[in-house]
C-alpha cells in the first residue's frame, strides 16, 4: 500500500488541472473508475494476511474519502466558474433607464369624434347617445322613408331577429332625443352605424354625427352658418370654400348635398362631398311629437371616417381598421 501514499495529492494536482466539468468525469475514473488506481488497490486486499488486510482496507478508505472530497470541491468549483460566467454575459447595466411600457393613443376617428362633440359643444349643442340596434319604426318610417325605398332592403340594411336591424345612421337618436325633449332643440347624435358596404371608401361598420335644431325660427341660413362654421374650426382654416347643392333626403324638405373646396395643399380647388343636410320635412317634425306648423329646424349628417381622412390625408378607409400599428402610430 506503500505505493498509494502520493495518490490523494496526484488526484488533487489532476483535479485542478481541469476546467471543464466533462473532462473531470474522465480524470475522476483514473482514479475511482472501474481500473482506476483505488479501485484496484480494492480487488488487491483479497490477497493479504487477514491482520494486514484490516489495516491496508482502514487506509484505502481514508484515502478514497480524501479522493472524492477533492472531486467534489473541484466539482463545484467548476460549477461556479460556469454560474459567475453566464452571470457577467447576462449582467444589467443598473445605470441604463429602464424599460418603460408602451403608451397607447386615440384612434384618428376617434379623435375626430372628439373634437366634433367640443365643436358643437362650445354652440350650445348637446350630445346624444342611443342604441345601434334600432326598431324599423326609429330607423325609416319616423324620418319618413317610403316602405319601397331600396334603404329598407337587406342589401343594405343588416336586420336581425324580432324585426329589429342595426341602425345604418344615427338619426333615429334624434327622434328619440326630440320626443323627450321640450324645444328649441340643439343635438348631436355621433356614433356607429352599420350598411352592407365595403370598399376602399366605404365600409359595413363606420361612424356618422348627426346634427339636429328645431325652433320657432330656425332657417337653411342657420344650416349654412353652423355648417360653414363647423368646418372652418374642424379643419382649423379659412381658406376653404363651402357649397350647398340642391338634393333629395326624404328626412328634408328642401335638401342640399354640402360639398368644400380647400384653398391650399394636395386638394386645393377640388369639390369634396361632406355631408346631407336639409330643412326637416314637416312629417317628421310631426314624428317627433312636435306641430310642424309652428316649429322648423335642420339637419345634417356626416361621415367621422371621411371628415379624418380629410383631414389626415387618408385614401383608403380600410386603413383605419386593419390594426396595423406603422399607421396608427402616425396619429399618437
Amino acid at each position: 500500500m506503500e505505493e498509494l501514499d502520493g495518490v490523494v495529492a496526484q488526484a488533487q494536482a489532476a483535479f485542478d488541472a481541469v476546467a471543464d466539468a466533462a473532462e473531470l468525469e474522465q480524470v475522476k475514473a483514473r482514479f475511482l473508475g472501474k481500473s482506476g488506481v483505488l479501485t484496484e488497490a480494492s480487488k488487491s486486499l483479497g490477497k493479504l494476511a487477514p491482520d494486514e488486510r484490516k489495516a491496508a482496507g482502514q487506509k484505502l478508505n481514508t484515502l478514497k474519502n480524501a479522493v472524492e472530497a477533492a472531486l467534489a470541491a473541484r466539482r463545484e468549483a467548476i460549477a461556479q466558474a460556469a454560474l459567475e460566467a453566464k452571470l457577467r454575459g447576462e449582467s444589467v447595466d443598473v445605470t441604463l433607464p429602464g424599460r418603460g411600457r408602451g403608451r397607447g393613443s386615440i384612434h384618428p376617428v376617434m379623435r375626430t369624434w372628439r373634437r366634433v362633440e367640443e365643436i358643437f359643444a362650445s354652440i350650445g349643442f348637446d350630445v346624444a347617445d342611443g342604441p345601434e340596434i334600432e326598431t324599423d319604426w326609429h330607423n325609416f318610417t319616423a324620418l319618413n322613408q317610403p316602405e319601397n325605398h331600396p334603404a329598407r332592403s337587406m342589401h343594405d340594411t343588416f336586420y336581425v331577429e324580432g324585426g329589429l336591424l342595426l341602425r345604418t345612421h344615427t338619426s333615429p337618436m334624434q327622434v328619440r332625443y326630440a320626443r323627450t325633449h321640450e324645444p328649441p332643440i340643439k343635438v348631436i347624435a355621433p356614433g356607429r352605424t352599420y350598411r352592407v358596404d365595403s370598399d376602399a371608401t366605404h365600409s359595413p361598420m363606420f361612424h356618422q354625427v348627426e346634427g339636429l335644431w328645431i325652433g320657432e325660427d330656425i332657417s337653411f341660413a342657420d344650416l349654412k352658418g353652423v355648417y360653414t362654421n363647423f368646418l372652418h374650426r374642424f379643419f382649423e382654416t379659412d381658406q376653404l370654400q363651402v357649397r350647398f347643392r340642391p338634393s333629395f333626403f326624404p328626412f328634408t324638405e328642401p335638401s342640399a348635398e354640402i360639398d368644400m373646396a380647400f384653398g391650399d395643399g394636395p386638394l386645393k380647388g377640388r369639390w369634396l362631398e361632406i355631408s346631407g343636410s336639409g330643412q326637416v320635412h314637416p312629417a317628421v317634425i310631426r314624428n317627433f311629437g312636435l306641430d310642424p306648423e309652428r316649429y322648423i329646424g335642420f339637419a345634417f349628417g356626416s361621415g367621422l371616417e371621411r371628415l379624418t381622412m380629410l383631414r389626415y390625408g387618408v385614401t383608403d378607409l380600410r386603413l383605419f381598421y386593419e390594426g396595423d400599428l406603422r399607421f396608427l402610430r402616425q396619429f399618437a
